[in-house]
């Protein structure tokens, strides 16, 4: 992924846009502190100590439900892609899982858990295990069955087939699944910080709309995009590596 200087430009162009008409009184500093301020209150956040809790109070939530969900969604795909009885058993339930709204969801998982974390992380590794499941399930029902009956016939058996037919034919499924899935797990920690807990982007978020604290509530807004974007960055870099063919990585 490259920032292209157009696009940079691009953007230190809006921002000074938003400068001069925040100097010129054209926007309210009270909603929308110029950048310039806005960069002073994320610096003085940070030599306080105040910003990395925040930042790192959401991502273990995010990181750790995503590394359960995606695990456990990544076996439940293949094993759905390559047995029919599987798939049967366990589409239905995942597809109702799906269309259900996730946030629906945090006060039973609370009622049963109790207040804390655990509900939290649970309801991010759902959501990354639908995504996982349903898109290497229907990558393996997309292949064609000719490779697993060539390898089969010459000897290969079920695990060697999924080893070495399956999983290299899934690869760039899997890291859309993952891309996807590692968006969903940090737009999921910081909705579940807004509405149970006061800790992480989303408990700033909310207490800075409560306070009508502007200034933190775009620097909160402007950590999780830039946490997103490295995200996406990180899985793109590590896919180029992986997936060489893939047609994404030309």
């Amino acid at each position: 992924m490259r920032l292209h200087a157009r696009q940079f430009v691009m953007f230190l162009a809006a921002l000074g846009i938003w400068e001069a008409l925040s100097t010129v009184g054209w926007l309210d500093s009270l909603f929308f502190p110029p950048p310039s301020f806005l960069v002073r209150a994320g610096w003085t956040m940070a030599w306080q100590g105040e910003l990395l809790p925040v930042i790192q109070a959401t991502l273990a939530k995010a990181l750790l439900g995503f590394a359960f969900g995606s695990a456990s969604g990544a076996i439940a795909g293949l094993l759905m892609g390559g047995s029919v009885r599987v798939r049967r058993n366990l589409e239905p339930v995942i597809s109702a899982l799906y269309t259900t709204p996730k946030l629906s969801l945090l006060p039973i998982l609370l009622l049963i858990l109790g207040i804390g974390r655990t509900a939290g992380v649970l309801l991010i590794a759902v959501g990354c295990f639908i995504i996982l499941a349903l898109q290497l399930a229907d990558s393996i029902r997309n292949l064609n069955p000719v490779y697993a009956e060539m390898a089969a016939n010459y000897g290969a058996s079920r695990k060697e087939v999924v080893r070495n037919v399956y999983l290299p034919a899934t690869l760039p499924s899997l890291f859309t699944g993952l891309r996807l899935a590692l968006g969903r797990s940090l737009v999921t920690a910081i909705s579940v910080e807004m509405i149970s807990s006061g800790d992480g982007l989303g408990g700033m978020i909310w207490m800075a709309w409560q306070l009508l604290a502007t200034e933190r509530l775009f620097i909160a807004v402007f950590f999780a995009a830039l946490l997103g974007l490295l995200f996406h960055g990180a899985l793109h870099a590590v896919e180029t590596k992986a997936v060489p063919w893939s047609d994404r990585n030309a």
